[in-house]
């Protein structure tokens, strides 16, 4: 069943001495400077102070007289069959969620604050106990409608009952909503020491009620829904393209956290089979912006006459945020992986360093941390308040992560690991499988231990052939399985492979998201995040610990300790990440001086006329 309340986390968990700490939840978070009951505010920070006041007239990092008109192109891979992206059911166009709008709204050059979008004030009580929203009364529908606390309120009930089901989870502390007027809503907390839930809140979708009422919410389709925000779909062609228009009139176009941004009067994304015959897209002129994840395309793939010319420009961009994890992700629902030995066997046989110079040229480094490029990492050995934190779970937990630093099996990068091929194939037979006529065989079931990749990108084969060939030294009965993208989310919301290789984006104070990726509680559920399927009370105690931290110091700690408690779980195979962001562009527009610290800044580019006439005279040959 789905988390009804945090305080699941207080009664059911078996916590030892941590039963007097309580969870809280995802997006950004809450504590020291929040407006509290006695007054409003115009936005919302997490441990420090607000950075724009109250009088502030744009973010920081927009050029405020960008021009407004043009257009801009964007690709994606596979296809969609929806245009609601907060259900399970179906794979959303992407760029889906621009109609919509939220209470708050995210500012991109500071680590956890949100600022009036929809609401335009914010109060919240002393003891956390509600949080109010004031209704922007300007604020209305693409119909012309206003938009009401109605709306609000219809908004929470819908998404909690027939919304994705991390909603249920991210939403789990909130009792009831109430409105006294249609431009003020309250959201009552119950667990009163949930100091993130007022900005999960915040940052929740708005529907129209008048329209949902008559559309249902749960159901794939590619109606255009009524919605507010600065962009309408005025074209689909199922599957292959979407196409958004910039409203003229739009309500909320002079709000200072709108100000400078949304300048393209049409944003369009097309769809393509794979993620060459995107690029080759690109550098043919079919579409304008791309960021480039592979690093032999981003290596080779652009060395042509555009770029040469100035006019396709290759940039590499300084990335401020975590990267999460991304890693070959091992399902412990299935019995042949419920072994800690096993799962790390299996670590012992990918060459990363051999896969880095051979296939990355060399632009990688190895991922080490389940909050890899940020301070919440786990490093050499615990010490301080963390270790005073990891001993009360002493006797539970591996002894080395007391004793020993986690890194990630090494290899010389000549391709030769027999020595860890060696370390693997001890570990198996400790765990019970034994080599029998060049099979891995169960020592007490006679089971052959077989294991099959799935994945869906033809290119990752490059990857994976190698990696299954040292398993195959070791025994193992190998397959790789490409599907195509959506059956590749569906049997992951089924949690139907042996091995995959997923992504987590983390947070720079990570909140409920976490719950959804790593706790016992949501370990069997559909469609969650939990890819490895992790039971373990030890991290629903640790999770427990980083949510409900009131201060930065506190959740560096806690972050820490549960990363160490994953990394030594053995629950998947680290694969690699990079702290900058590879994009690839046509030079016909232009950019605030000033990025955002922790986005690429899109949404505040803008086109360049002078620029598009050159470009179109270059292409010419004139």
């Amino acid at each position: 069943m789905l988390i009804k309340s945090l305080n699941y986390w207080r009664h059911n968990v078996n916590l030892g001495k941590f039963t007097t700490f309580s969870c809280l939840l995802m997006f950004l978070t809450i504590f020291s400077s929040f407006s509290y009951a006695d007054e409003y505010s115009h936005g919302l920070s997490l441990f420090g102070k607000l950075k724009y006041d109250e009088n502030f007239t744009h973010f920081d990092y927009v050029n405020p007289k960008a021009p407004k008109g043009g257009s801009v192109r964007y690709a994606s891979v596979g296809s969609f069959d929806s245009l609601n992206p907060y259900i399970l059911k179906g794979v959303s166009a992407a760029g889906s969620g621009l109609p919509f709008e939220s209470l708050l709204i995210a500012s991109s050059d500071e680590p956890d604050s949100s600022y009036g979008l929809v609401a335009s004030e914010v109060k919240l009580a002393k003891d956390n106990s509600w949080v109010r929203f004031k209704i922007n009364a300007n604020a209305r529908w693409h119909d012309g409608s206003r938009i009401t606390a109605e709306d609000i309120i219809f908004s929470y009930q819908t998404i909690m009952d027939d919304g994705h089901p991390n909603f249920s989870i991210m939403l789990s502390g909130v009792e009831k909503v109430t409105s006294r007027s249609e431009l003020e809503v309250t959201y009552h907390i119950s667990d009163k020491e949930n100091r993130k839930l007022p900005l999960i809140i915040g940052g929740l979708p708005i529907l129209q009620k008048e329209y949902f009422s008559k559309h249902p919410f749960d159901k794939t389709t590619l109606d255009a829904p009524t919605g507010s925000g600065p962009y309408k779909i005025t074209n689909v062609d199922p599957g292959r393209s979407i196409t958004f228009e910039r409203l003229k009139n739009y309500w909320g176009k002079d709000l200072p956290v709108n100000i400078g941004r949304f300048n393209f009067d049409k944003i369009s994304y097309d769809y393509y089979r794979d993620r060459d015959v995107m690029v080759e897209a690109l550098k043919a002129g079919e579409y304008d912006i791309h960021q480039e994840y592979t690093s032999k395309t981003w290596a080779t793939a652009y060395d042509v006459k555009s770029v040469r010319d100035g006019w396709l420009i290759k940039e590499v961009l300084e990335d401020n945020t975590p990267s999460g994890v991304q890693a070959f992700f091992i399902n412990t629902r299935r019995d042949k992986f419920k072994s800690r030995k096993v799962r790390e066997a299996l670590s012992y046989a990918f060459d990363y360093e051999w896969t880095n110079k051979n296939i990355f040229f060399g632009l990688y480094e190895r991922m080490s941390s389940y909050f890899e490029n940020s301070e919440l990492s786990s490093k050499g050995l615990p010490e301080g308040d963390e270790l005073k934190l990891l001993e009360r779970f002493r006797g539970k937990i591996p002894n080395d992560v007391f004793v020993n630093e986690f890194i990630p099996p090494k290899t010389d990068g000549s391709g030769n690991i027999r020595r860890n091929l060696r370390t693997a194939a001890s570990l198996l037979a400790e765990a019970g499988w034994d080599l029998v006529e060049g099979k891995r065989v169960n020592r007490k079931t006679n089971q052959v231990l077989e294991i099959e990749f799935l994945y869906y990108e033809r290119t990752f084969e490059r990857i994976l052939a190698p990696y299954a060939r040292n398993l195959e030294k070791l025994g193992i009965i190998t397959s790789l399985r490409l599907v195509d993208v959506t059956q590749y989310i569906k049997r992951l919301e089924k949690h139907d492979f042996d091995i995959t290789t997923r992504r987590f984006v983390q947070r720079l104070s990570p909140g409920a998201e976490l719950l959804s990726y790593f706790s016992s509680e949501t370990a069997d559920q559909y469609g969650t995040l939990n890819s490895s399927g992790i039971k373990d009370s030890v991290v629903d105690a640790l999770l427990i610990e980083v949510l409900s931290a009131k201060s930065r110091e506190q959740l560096i700690v806690a972050a820490r300790a549960l990363d160490r408690i994953l990394l030594w779980g053995h629950y998947m195979v680290p694969q690699w990440f990079k702290n900058t962001h590879h994009i690839v562009y046509w030079n016909y527009f232009d950019k605030p001086t000033l990025k955002p610290k922790y986005a690429i800044g899109f949404d505040t580019w803008w086109w360049n006329s002078e620029k598009v006439r050159a470009f179109k005279k270059y292409k010419s040959g004139d």
